[in-house]
């Protein structure tokens, strides 16, 4: 872990706005995207570089907007990844976001997000809050070998039935499906009835598959080769050096998906639950257009 003065923090367009308050990752999850080389990473992926004056940078970005909006956390890195639990800058910068009256749309892998259970309240209240939760993999003992230094996918689910206890709204990122690995009808029936029990107002597919690119993939060959010996042969039979992965499986899984999807009423394409994390309640939106 290192630390470093960013000279920004917020990024994007006037309805919403995204930060990551570190970069790099202790998750260790084989398939994780933000180990590309088009990131342009100067340090090993797991000395995780902590933006230590965010909370400074987001008070001063906010104070200076003239329209509320969601802001949103944790597209690159976990928010609340293991060192989250001493620094604290990430109920630091919620704090500030409750503060200012803005909205938060978080997006995680970790039950750490409890400890703030009770700023995300508060923020739903004053404004709007979206907890956004990936769910891969319902067996535990393959959920560990994917993603193995954070909680399992049934701890997960406790933690989306805890906020939605709290009327804290949650959506679930159903990806990566991992050719031949966690492709299963069983796996994605199991998790998706989930979050049906749950509650989830959302889930998100991008089409059942695997997307690989240089720096990426050849974490996550190595990763074949240490647990499932001679996958990575067939990977690269069948998909050569392809950026889009999709599963042999995919047209039966994505029946199954929106056969569920259909039946609860949870939103089911990116389309539209981008659309509600996004939407920054009206009445918060009239209120300050009058403090302008």
């Amino acid at each position: 872990m290192h630390f470093v003065n960013a000279k920004g923090l917020l990024t994007g367009t006037r309805g919403h706005c995204g930060m990551n308050i570190y970069r790099g990752c202790t998750h260790g999850c084989i398939y994780c995207d933000s180990r590309s080389r088009c990131y342009q990473f100067t340090h090993p992926f797991e000395d995780i570089e902590v933006k230590q004056n965010a909370p400074a940078l987001l008070e001063k970005a906010l104070r200076s907007k003239r329209q509320k909006c969601m802001i949103g956390t944790g597209s690159m890195s976990d928010p609340y990844m293991h060192c989250e639990a001493t620094l604290g800058l990430t109920r630091r910068c919620l704090e500030i976001i409750l503060n200012n009256g803005f909205g938060a749309a978080i997006q995680t892998k970790s039950d750490r997000i409890l400890r703030d259970i009770d700023l995300l309240d508060e923020i739903n209240r004053s404004a709007k809050c979206v907890v956004q939760m990936t769910l891969t993999t319902y067996d535990d003992a393959l959920c560990s070998v994917l993603e193995p230094n954070v909680c399992n996918t049934k701890r997960r689910i406790e933690v989306l039935a805890q906020l939605q206890e709290r009327g804290i709204p949650t959506v679930v990122w159903l990806m990566p499906i991992l050719p031949y690995i966690n492709d299963t009808e069983e796996n994605i029936t199991a998790i998706l009835k989930e979050c049906v029990r749950v509650g989830v107002k959302g889930v998100i597919d991008f089409g059942m598959g695997l997307t690989l690119r240089d720096g990426d993939r050849e974490y996550y060959y190595a990763a074949l080769d240490r647990h499932f010996p001679g996958l990575k042969a067939r990977y690269i039979r069948q998909y050569g050096k392809a950026y889009e992965l999709p599963s042999p499986n995919a047209k039966a899984l994505q029946s199954a998906f929106n056969r569920i999807c259909a039946a609860s009423g949870m939103l089911s394409t990116p389309e539209e639950c981008f659309a509600f994390i996004h939407a920054f309640p009206e009445k918060h939106v009239q209120m300050s257009m009058f403090d302008m």
